[in-house]
C-alpha cells in the first residue's frame, strides 16, 4: 500500500459528498457487472468490502437477505447509510472494516463477497493476504471489480494514479484466487485497465472445504451459470 490506511480514509472522507457524481462510465459499467455476477439468492448474506457510498451493497440488499458493507472512510459510510435510509432498506448494515480485517459479525455466514474499485490500493502481497482472509470466510462466490491490467500499465490513463494506486495484472489476481482454491470462472474486460473477475469455491470430492455447498447447491449453481 503506497499510503497508510488513515491517509486513504482521510482522502475519501474529503471526496465522499461528490464521489458518486465523479465516477466514470467505466466505473459504473464495472459496478453493474459486479452486481450482476454476485447474483445473490434470497436467503444469502453478502459482504461488500470497500463499500464506499453503497454502489454495490444497496442494489444487492434488494435481492439478498442481509448485506454487510465495510469501508475505512466514515464519510463514505455516512453517505451509504443516508442512501439506505432514503430507499427504506433495513437489511443492509455499514461499518468500519478492511480487506484483511473485515469485521464480519459473529452471527453472519457469508455466502457472497463483492468489492469494486478498492483492492487496487493494496500491494500484490497485500492483495494475496486479503484474498486469503476473504476465502477463509467460505463464501461460494467472490466478485472483484477493479482497476487491473489486461495489458501493460499506462499511467496516462485516468484509472491508474501511480502515487496512490497499485493495480495488479489479471493473471496475478487469478493466480491468487486459484492458490486459495477459488479458481476464476469468469472474466469481464471493461477497459484495458478495468475488469471484473468471478471466483468460485472448489469443493474437493468426498469432502468439503469450509462450509462447502451441498449436492443441491452445486446443482443450483450449475443452473445459474448455464
Amino acid at each position: 500500500m503506497k499510503r497508510s490506511i488513515d491517509e486513504h480514509a482521510a482522502r475519501f472522507d474529503e471526496k465522499a459528498g461528490e464521489y458518486d457524481d465523479s465516477k466514470s462510465d467505466e466505473y459504473r459499467a464495472c459496478a453493474s457487472l459486479v452486481v450482476e455476477h454476485a447474483n445473490p439468492r434470497p436467503g444469502d448474506t453478502v459482504l461488500d468490502l470497500g463499500t464506499g457510498t453503497g454502489a454495490i451493497a444497496l442494489p444487492l440488499a434488494e435481492e439478498a437477505e442481509r448485506v454487510i458493507g465495510r469501508d475505512i472512510s466514515e464519510g463514505m459510510l455516512d453517505e451509504a447509510r443516508s442512501k439506505a435510509d432514503d430507499r427504506g432498506l433495513s437489511n443492509v448494515e455499514f461499518g468500519e472494516g478492511r480487506f484483511r480485517e473485515p469485521a464480519v459479525p459473529d452471527d453472519a455466514d457469508v455466502d457472497v463477497v463483492t468489492t469494486n474499485f478498492a483492492m487496487h490500493h493494496l500491494s500484490d502481497g497485500e492483495k494475496r493476504e486479503a484474498i486469503e482472509v476473504i476465502t477463509d470466510l467460505g463464501p461460494r462466490r467472490i466478485v472483484l471489480g477493479d482497476v487491473m491490467f489486461f495489458d501493460g500499465p499506462d499511467p496516462e490513463e485516468p484509472f491508474y494514479s501511480p502515487e496512490v494506486d497499485d493495480p495488479a495484472t489479471v493473471g496475478a489476481l487469478a493466480d491468487a484466487f486459484t492458490d486459495a482454491d477459488y479458481p476464476v470462472t469468469a472474466v469481464e474486460r471493461v477497459h484495458d485497465q478495468v475488469g471484473v473477475l468471478v471466483a468460485q469455491r472448489v469443493v474437493p470430492l468426498g469432502g468439503r472445504r469450509g462450509t462447502g455447498p451441498s449436492e443441491a447447491e452445486r446443482a443450483s449453481e450449475a443452473g445459474e451459470e448455464s
